[in-house]
């Protein structure tokens, strides 16, 4: 029996929640099943070193990589073409964008998607697969660029809190043989955008190992830049500084928290375009002492290990990667009320659904430190369900046999 040849694309392997359930994927694959080639754009990101020794990793073409490159370096590389798309996407993006916050960037990706890759070389020159896998936008790569028998593309996010023009993403979904949801309300969220679409739409959860996460955690001492201290409760939060994540109202809500009498230390490993907010907020609310950016790490499983309580602030998300990984270490978990929160969370049983509001948040997460009984029910809840899920791979198989 031959092998089913798989090509997959993702931007770059840099740290991130698509990200790592990408190399969950390819962790849970077959290679006795399957010959996977793996075209990442830009060759860079910490995950790179988890990439299975069997698993091909293409060469990087040196246009693709311009893609998200600042527009500095595209220029003094000579990729005028890619400059000249990526500005008049930019602009055209502008005209059209009817966003509620500036700083929300995440509907652009569907213009550099339609002009960008128009002046991108195909990637015909690898041969024809039996299936090819866009894991993260802009799809139109994998739709245009590449040979293959059938196309899956991924959903990875709540389509109901980012700016679509319909009419530029629709053509590009429908392209594709099969898209995959992570959720039930991710599924929901989409189809109630493009319900068109509702029936290529097929429900995977984001692969997630047990062993890799709880290896990476033990791997390394308790991390000395999150030092416990007698008296105060640690908090973590993981995230890029982006209007999504909701990280620039930390400082905020930590600071009403102590007024309500709570001694805590909220740290934030991330990392982004947006960390001035941050840091303007945390100055502008006296909480230095208090919330803690400690950038970018590459094994932030020990981090995870160490605090008191894993927070997710964030307005909105498809199916956190992170707050899974918390759960896998056994740490309770407080998200905000976003709408597929409900998907992950099964209020105070493995986790705690706090309101988006910043005081009422402020005054929930504030109630459930305090609460002493409901941390421990949910850390014995942890300990007793396992939260790997390597069996979705059975799905994928279905998909390319």
């Amino acid at each position: 029996m031959n092998k089913v040849r798989i090509f997959i694309n993702i931007h770059y392997l840099e740290i991130g929640g698509a990200e790592t359930s990408l190399i969950g994927l390819l962790q849970a694959l077959d290679p006795d099943k399957v010959n996977v080639d793996l075209f990442l754009n830009d060759q860079r990101g910490e995950m790179m070193r988890f990439i299975p020794k069997w698993v091909r990793l293409l060469p990087m073409i040196q246009s693709y990589a311009m893609i998200e490159r600042p527009m500095v370096e595209v220029l003094s590389k000579g990729f005028f073409l890619i400059l000249f798309a990526r500005i008049f996407a930019k602009i055209i993006f502008c005209c059209y964008s009817k966003r509620k916050h500036p700083r929300d960037g995440s509907a652009i990706f569907g213009y550099i998607g339609k002009y960008v890759t128009k002046v991108l070389p195909s990637l015909h020159r690898f041969g024809e697969y039996d299936i090819a896998l866009s894991f993260l936008t802009p799809h139109d790569i994998v739709l245009h660029k590449v040979e293959a028998k059938k196309k899956i593309c991924w959903i990875h996010t709540d389509y109901t809190n980012i700016d679509v023009n319909k009419d530029l993403e629709l053509p590009v979904w429908n392209g594709y043989d099969n898209i995959i949801s992570i959720s039930k309300e991710v599924t929901k969220a989409f189809c109630s955008v493009f319900p068109s679409l509702e029936n290529k739409i097929i429900e995977i959860e984001n692969i997630l190992s047990p062993s890799f996460i709880l290896n990476r955690a033990n791997k390394e001492p308790r991390p000395s830049d999150m030092p416990k201290e007698l008296g105060t409760t640690i908090l973590l939060t993981i995230g890029r500084f982006s209007f999504q994540k909701r990280l620039e109202e930390i400082p905020i809500i930590c600071r009403m928290m102590i007024q309500y009498g709570n001694n805590v230390k909220w740290y934030i490993i991330g990392y982004g375009g947006d960390g001035q907010y941050i840091i303007d907020a945390i100055a502008k609310e006296g909480m230095q002492d208090h919330v803690i950016l400690l950038g970018k790490r590459t094994n932030p499983y020990p981090y995870i290990k160490a605090c008191d309580w894993y927070i997710q602030p964030s307005r909105y998300e498809g199916k956190s990667v992170v707050v899974r990984e918390a759960q896998v270490l056994k740490k309770p978990v407080i998200v905000t009320a976003y709408p597929t929160s409900f998907s992950q969370i099964i209020d105070r049983v493995d986790g705690i659904i706090v309101p988006m509001p910043i005081k009422d948040c402020a005054i929930s997460i504030s109630s459930a430190l305090n609460d002493k009984k409901l941390q421990s029910n949910i850390i014995n809840y942890l300990r007793t369900h396992d939260y790997g899920n390597n069996s979705e791979i059975e799905k994928i198989y279905s998909l390319i046999s």
